[in-house]
C-alpha cells in the first residue's frame, strides 16, 4: 500500500505563497496519478489539482487555476503543490492522494495522506 505524508502547510497572509509536499513510500508507485484535495471546517472534501504519472497531464479546479501549480518528482517519489496569491477561502486541510488516474473525485483515489493545515489570513 502506498503511504503518503504531506508537509509544508502553515499560516500566511492573503496574497502570500506556500509550497506543499507529499512524500510517497511503499509498493510500486509508478502506476499512480496524484491529486490534491482540501477540506475546510464544516465542508466536504473538494478537488484541488491532479497530475498523471508522467507529469504531462494536469487538472485544476477553476478557483485555483493560474494560482496553484501541481508537479511531481518521481526520483524523489514526491508531489508538490505550489500555491501563490493565496486567498482566505483557500484555508483548509490539504490532503494528497494516489490513484489510478488523475481524476477529480475522492473516489478516484485509494491512498491518502494525513493532511496539512493551510491558513490564509486577510
Amino acid at each position: 500500500q502506498v503511504q503518503l505524508v504531506e508537509s509544508g502547510g502553515g499560516l500566511v497572509q492573503a496574497g502570500g505563497s506556500l509550497r506543499l509536499s507529499c512524500a510517497a513510500s511503499g509498493r510500486t508507485f509508478s502506476p499512480y496519478a496524484m491529486g490534491w484535495f482540501r477540506q475546510a471546517v464544516g465542508k466536504e472534501r473538494e478537488f484541488v489539482a491532479a497530475i498523471n504519472w508522467s507529469g504531462g497531464i494536469t487538472n485544476y479546479r477553476d478557483s485555483v487555476k493560474g494560482r496553484f501549480t501541481i508537479s511531481r518528482d518521481n526520483a524523489k517519489i514526491t508531489v508538490y503543490l505550489q500555491m501563490n496569491s493565496l486567498k482566505p477561502e483557500d484555508t483548509a486541510i490539504y490532503y494528497c492522494a494516489a490513484g489510478r488516474y488523475a481524476g477529480s473525485r475522492v473516489g478516484d483515489y485509494n491512498s491518502w495522506g494525513q493532511g496539512t493545515q493551510v491558513t490564509v489570513s486577510s
